[in-house]
């Protein structure tokens, strides 16, 4: 499963990269706020500091035609560049657009097997199911997700499974054996995902047991 990072902090970005795990980047109109910069900037920013990944950059117009002209100058800008569109009647026309002339589109707000169909046909490269916001309602968002996945699956589409609204390391786990292809998190879940009592447990029996012993991994012997 590939592993996004859900930000607009270039420096998260950077620190997340180099950890040699991270395979994109998913930005949104709320994260490029946040991060209080230009927003062709900051996302050519984020394409410097992820070389080779996927990164997802969305319109926020809500007209075919005034969309189709922010994708084709988002899309212009870099060719890790992602176009992300909203599940909306104008957005899916879009997707359908960008995708016959070969530009990558992620497809965002998705909550149903049903939208993320329509997705699929469109040609949609990423669907973005949302399981957090699902779950804050009383209900359970991996359930879609795994009916995506086996929609996709069945019958054959390109499209990958991106899980979305990532709150913690265990929708990371429900990911996973949904068979998702990608999930995308804060970097607060991706430090989560290091993190277990065993492990601090034993590594702190090593040091220690290595320091009474008084043993260098350098050699201190001299001719």
């Amino acid at each position: 499963m590939k592993l996004f990072l859900d930000t607009g902090d270039v420096d998260e970005v950077r620190r997340a990269a180099e950890l040699g795990v991270i395979d994109g980047v998913t930005t949104n109109p709320t994260l490029i706020a946040k991060a209080g910069k230009g927003f062709r900037e900051t996302v050519l920013a984020i394409c410097a500091a992820c070389p080779g990944g996927a990164i997802s950059a969305e319109v926020v117009a809500t007209d075919y035609d005034t969309m189709l002209k922010e994708a084709l100058e988002i899309a212009s800008w870099h060719d890790q560049i992602v176009v992300k569109v909203p599940l909306i009647e104008p957005g899916v026309r879009l997707v359908s657009t960008l995708s016959e002339r070969g530009i990558r589109t992620n497809v965002t707000l998705v909550f149903s097997v049903s939208q993320a169909l329509l997705a699929a046909k469109a040609g949609a490269t990423y669907i973005s199911n949302f399981v957090g916001r699902v779950d804050d309602v009383s209900g359970d968002g991996m359930e879609a997700v795994a009916a995506t996945v086996e929609m996709v699956e069945s019958y054959g589409f390109e499209s990958e499974v991106l899980v979305a609204s990532v709150r913690h390391p265990q929708h990371v786990v429900q990911a996973m054996a949904a068979r998702a292809h990608v999930a995308t998190m804060p970097y607060s879940v991706i430090a989560q995902l290091f993190k277990h009592p065993l492990t601090d447990i034993g590594l702190h029996r090593f040091l220690d047991d290595w320091n009474k012993a008084g043993l260098s991994i350098f050699s201190t012997v001299t001719a």
